[in-house]
């Protein structure tokens, strides 16, 4: 038992006396500083790749509504009588298959999907803020002017709107703050018919 102790006691001897040795040894010390930089590096581009892919997929959402939009008001044609365009039914033939091929038709596929209840379409007046106002259904026809948007002087328009989502997942979750973005990411888009 005492050799063991004697034994225990040597070697914190020994390491004791080596302690002003190793704090003098500057040996490795740049490896250190390096890996701690590396590893702030990394969380760096960790974030960029991730925010970029974010913003990315966000502007193809953005780019698969407008697009889907586009394509109501490419297929029904005024003059032919296809405006309103879901109403009566039918009216502007294959409306929501050519508006789901256009929204499906970016990088992201057939992750970006149409929202229930899109498109739909109603008789909207630009207020006296410059935004639009819905003032009523196309199931009925249209009011004479826009008094009820405060602005008397304009005729509604026919309007389809179309809202698409798509549901996003960073790539390095729980690592960078992508993680905290909004998900799904939803986009609307408004398009006059007539």
């Amino acid at each position: 038992m005492c050799l063991r102790r004697n034994k225990f006691i040597k070697a914190v001897i020994n390491v004791a006396a080596k302690i002003p040795t190793f704090r003098s040894d500057k040996r490795g010390t740049s490896a250190i500083e390096l890996s701690f930089f590396l590893g702030l590096l990394a969380f760096g581009m960790l974030n960029v790749a991730d925010i970029s892919i974010y913003i990315y997929q966000r502007m193809e959402v953005e780019n698969a509504t407008q697009m889907g939009v586009q394509a109501a008001w490419s297929n029904c044609d005024p003059t032919q009588g296809q405006v309103p365009a879901m109403f009566p039914a039918g009216n502007c033939p294959n409306l929501t298959t050519n508006i789901t091929t256009a929204v499906t038709s970016t990088s992201l596929g057939a992750n970006v999907q149409l929202q229930s209840g899109s498109p739909s379409e109603g008789y909207y007046c630009v207020n006296s803020s410059g935004t639009l106002q819905y003032v009523s259904s196309v199931s009925i026809p249209p009011p004479p002017d826009c008094t009820v948007a405060g602005t008397p002087g304009n005729q509604p328009g026919d309007y389809i709107e179309v809202a698409t989502t798509y549901a996003y997942a960073p790539l390095f979750p729980g690592i960078t703050v992508a993680g905290a973005f909004t998900t799904p990411i939803t986009k609307t888009a408004f398009m006059r018919l007539n």
